[in-house]
């Protein structure tokens, strides 16, 4: 072997997450020992929900080995923990997966074209080799990272106050690819009527990767759970909304969907910063440590 082949490294893998871009391997793991805790819905702080503020929310999805989240969930708790992101802008992060994939739902004080906060912190750097083996691109045009970030084409919020007691769920489901336009057209015509309101929707966000179309929904958490509890009941209010959908959107994965709770992705990490609340004046960064790029 000649001098210039023995001093040759392989090039650090990249992670399809760009909130995750790799550098450097930790030389331990810190988090070995971690668990991880699985829900079907992500709460906030109760200061995030005494005012009409939402965070502007990136979602990332991906790919993930089934069965990795013990893997991929303790890495990002142990480095929310241990860092600060809401100095540069990031107050919250829910990581969730479902019939494999992964998503990433990243919350974020402004949108960055208006703050200027692009750059995620160092130490996800790090985070990208630990990761890589489990996540991996969904996008067939994936060339770098940020090309794993969903498309958002479509929110909705009531006007006047809403339940402070609020939960968020994510569905996801398949799409005809392109198809945004309807799917949102559908969703502001039933938004705009009473039904929203008789199921304690206080939110919508709607989001597409291709053929995955990814539904944050968030609503009265008293209301919801009733809504669960009685669903079969509920079913002619839906009647018109799921038939106007239908030629667009179905069941991710046919083979084992039953019902619309099957299409609920599961939280498998939940971080909002501890010391921060709406209204917070925002902390001067030292010169180096300004956002130069959104990871």
């Amino acid at each position: 072997m000649t001098q210039t082949e023995s001093q040759t490294t392989p090039p650090t893998p990249r992670s399809a997450d760009p909130a995750a871009d790799a550098s450097t391997t930790p030389t331990e793991q810190p988090w070995a020992n971690d668990t991880v805790e699985f829900a079907n819905t992500a709460s906030a702080p109760a200061s995030w929900y005494s005012s009409d503020w939402r965070p502007f929310r990136n979602v990332i999805v991906c790919r993930m080995v089934p069965g990795s989240e013990d893997k991929v969930g303790p890495v990002f708790a142990y480095y929310d923990r241990t860092t600060r992101p809401q100095d540069l802008g990031v107050v919250g992060r829910i990581l969730l997966s479902y019939e494999g994939l992964y998503l990433h739902v990243i919350e974020r004080k402004q949108d960055p074209e208006i703050s200027g906060q692009r750059r995620g912190l160092p130490a996800f750097q790090i985070i990208s080799e630990v990761i890589a083996p489990y996540v991996t691109p969904y996008a067939s045009y994936w060339q770098n990272p940020s090309h794993s970030v969903a498309k958002h084409f479509y929110s909705w919020v009531p006007e006047g106050p809403v339940s402070p007691d609020r939960e968020m769920t994510v569905i996801v489901q398949r799409m005809v690819p392109g198809s945004e336009e309807d799917i949102a057209r559908v969703f502001a015509e039933s938004d705009a009527g009473g039904l929203p309101t008789e199921t304690g929707v206080t939110g919508r966000w709607l989001y597409s990767m291709e053929d995955v179309f990814v539904h944050i929904l968030e609503q009265d958490r008293v209301k919801a759970a009733a809504v669960r509890e009685n669903h079969e009941s509920m079913r002619p209010a839906f009647a018109k909304v799921m038939a106007d959908l239908a030629p667009y959107v179905s069941p991710y994965n046919p083979e084992t969907w039953q019902s619309p709770r099957d299409s609920v992705a599961r939280v498998f990490h939940r971080w909002t910063a501890p010391d921060w609340q709406p209204g917070d004046p925002e902390p001067v960064l030292a010169e180096e440590e300004a956002p130069s790029s959104w990871t």
